[in-house]
C-alpha cells in the first residue's frame, strides 16, 4: 500500500500526458491500495486558491476552476476513506524525522516530514515524484 506525494497526484491528473514512469507505476498498482495525506489536500487546495486568485490573467481563473472541479469531483471522491489525518502518533513520528541535528544544513520541510511520518505510522510506502 502507498501514500502518494502531492506531486504524484498532480502528475496523475495529466492522464495520457503524465510522466511515463508515473503512468507505468500507476497502471501496475490497485487504486484501492493508494492513500493520500491531509497534507496533500492542503497543498492542492493552496495551489488551486492561488491560481484562482490571479486577477491579471483570465486563463488562470479558468484553470483554477478546472482544478477546483478536478479536486471536488475526482480527488476527494476517489480517495474517500483513504485520506489519512495527522494525529498524535503522526506528530510524534514527524518530530523524530525533523530533528535538526539529523538534517543540517538542509532541514526537511514540515509538510514532507508529515507525509513521511503518516506513511511510517500507517505502514505505507511513500510514492514520491519522478
Amino acid at each position: 500500500m502507498y501514500i502518494l506525494d502531492t506531486n504524484v497526484i498532480s502528475e496523475l491528473r495529466k492522464a495520457k500526458k503524465a510522466h511515463p514512469n508515473v503512468k507505468k507505476w500507476a497502471e501496475r498498482v490497485a487504486s484501492a491500495s493508494l492513500y493520500i495525506s491531509v497534507i496533500s489536500v492542503l497543498e492542492l487546495e493552496i495551489g488551486i486558491l492561488l491560481l484562482g486568485r490571479r486577477d491579471k490573467d483570465r486563463r488562470d481563473n479558468q484553470q483554477g476552476a478546472i482544478l477546483r472541479a478536478w479536486m471536488d469531483r475526482h480527488v476527494l471522491p476517489t480517495f474517500s476513506g483513504r485520506i489519512l489525518s495527522i494525529d498524535t502518533d503522526v506528530a510524534r513520528r514527524c518530530a523524530m524525522l525533523h530533528v535538526p541535528a539529523l538534517h543540517v544544513p538542509n532541514p526537511r520541510s514540515d509538510r514532507d516530514a508529515l507525509i513521511a511520518a503518516t506513511a511510517l505510522v500507517h505502514a505505507l510506502t511513500v510514492r514520491p515524484g519522478m
